[in-house]
């Protein structure tokens, strides 16, 4: 298995100050060491499948930096910053768009509205790209330009999975890295594939879904609501929280390893696995 690149931000000042999505209430209690700690373990979790972890630096007055999946697409060395729906993370973008000039990526600042990979997927040759509730639609163009790869529009229409990467997890993306530079290779992870929960999109994108990925793992809206599709895959094994059961059931059905992890704090704003964690692809 290939390994991959993640970039990570340790949530030394992660608070829930404030509302900007259906999961955070500023007036319940939170526990910053307590999602440090469940962050740790995620972190060392990738470590131990042999994954490669940059971190960037957090910032004060940015409790949400820590979800590093919003701060960037980040495809064939090039970088898409972000820009921010809401002003309470908007000071995120150019942070990222630091880090990525400072690592040696290209970084095209974004025109429209788009919260990263959070609505941005990479799912073997094409980009599903989530709008609705943050990514403006307009951005898909701008995808679409800067990386040349056909972008699938996708319709969110539940408040509560208001970005992508809560609906769906992209599981395996067919010709990977190491097929493509090895000829011959079999493709690691098998075909492109994703789990997804149909409720969460509209109709016409619930169409589309069943014609590209017929074989997709479909969730139970019990474990989107624990965020369960808020996964990481490296084609083999899925890291996803531990409180999605049957999810966890579908998915070792199909083939893929799976460990659970409790990231239940990062929840209370909204965050799971895959919030933490953006994919940094050279």
């Amino acid at each position: 298995m290939p390994t991959r690149r993640y970039l990570m931000c340790r949530p030394t000042h992660f608070a829930v100050t404030y509302r900007i999505n259906p999961w955070m209430d500023p007036a319940a209690p939170y526990d910053t060491a307590l999602a440090i700690s469940q962050w740790t373990e995620l972190k060392r979790v990738y470590e131990e499948l042999g994954h490669q972890i940059e971190e960037i630096d957090p910032l004060p007055g940015l409790p949400d930096m820590v979800f590093a999946a919003n701060g960037g697409t980040v495809i064939d060395g090039k970088a898409l910053a972000v820009q921010f729906r809401d002003a309470e993370r908007a000071d995120e973008g150019p942070a990222y768009a630091e880090w990525f000039r400072g690592a040696g990526f290209a970084v095209t600042e974004a025109k429209a509205i788009n919260e990263g990979e959070g609505d941005i997927l990479l799912a073997g040759d094409y980009i599903l790209a989530g709008t609705g509730f943050r990514t403006s639609h307009a951005s898909h163009a701008e995808v679409q330009e800067l990386f040349g790869r056909p972008v699938i529009t996708l319709q969110l229409v539940d408040p509560r999975f208001y970005h992508l990467d809560t609906a769906l997890a992209v599981l395996s993306h067919g010709r990977d890295e190491r097929s493509r530079e090895e000829p011959g290779v079999q493709s690691v992870g098998g075909p492109v594939n994703v789990a997804y929960l149909p409720e969460a999109f509209s109709p016409g994108s619930q169409a589309v879904l069943r014609q590209l990925f017929p074989d997709a793992v479909i969730a139970t809206v019990a474990d989107a609501e624990v965020l369960g599709l808020n996964a990481v895959s490296d084609g083999e094994t899925v890291v996803l929280p531990v409180q999605a059961v049957a999810l966890t059931a579908a998915l070792q059905q199909a083939g893929y390893k799976t460990i659970g992890v409790d990231v239940s704090e990062l929840r209370l704003a909204g965050g799971g696995p895959k919030c933490c964690t953006l994919e940094l692809r050279s």
